[in-house]
């Protein structure tokens, strides 16, 4: 499964807000946003508008103004904001529960492929929903204080600035799961 880009940058804008408010800052612009993560503008715009409209977000108009988290982290889990801005997140959608279409297939209760797809579905649907837009920020800024890092609205000079991985960019040690370790679930 390969989101779109909208749900990329919905998550990146939902997360940064997540990480604002853990920082204590009240609003964030759509412009902070998109520029935190080189987003454009307009797609931000339009993709918070879908998110306010879900109630993950709101806002707040006047020369303070800018969006917020509306709900508590605890409450917003991944997999939501992805099949918002996404849909099912089956691959094929025999496979989907939300959104199932029948496939060519003559036997679909004996397809290879259906079942399969139905486990590689599961098993993305696992791990979006068990984790909370507070789980995801918690592990982002211990990594971030970890690795003395810069982030878009942590005010730090002295902090490095982002860099890549050095060789596997998509390294099992070094994503979320792996950040996990040493969290403890209530």
């Amino acid at each position: 499964m390969k989101i779109s880009k909208r749900a990329e940058y919905g998550l990146r804008a939902v997360i940064n807000l997540g990480i604002a408010e853990a920082l204590e800052r009240d609003r964030v612009t759509a412009t902070d946003l998109a520029a935190c993560d080189n987003l454009p503008l307009k797609f931000i715009e339009q993709i918070m508008g879908d998110l306010r409209g879900a109630g993950y977000v709101d806002t707040k108009r006047g020369r303070f103004g800018g969006y917020f988290i509306a709900k508590p982290m605890t409450e917003i889990r991944m997999g939501d904001i992805v099949r918002l801005l996404d849909g099912p997140l089956a691959p094929i959608s025999c496979a989907s529960q939300t959104a199932y279409e029948a496939c060519s297939c003559p036997d679909e209760a004996h397809c290879g492929l259906r079942m399969l797809m139905i486990d590689v579905r599961n098993a993305i649907a696992n791990i979006l929903d068990r984790y909370t837009l507070e789980n995801v920020v918690e592990v982002t800024l211990r990594k971030i204080r970890r690795d003395n890092a810069s982030h878009f609205f942590l005010n730090d000079r002295a902090a490095k600035p982002a860099t890549r991985p050095p060789s596997d960019p998509a390294d099992p040690s070094d994503g979320f799961l792996a950040g996990l370790a040493g969290i403890t679930k209530n």
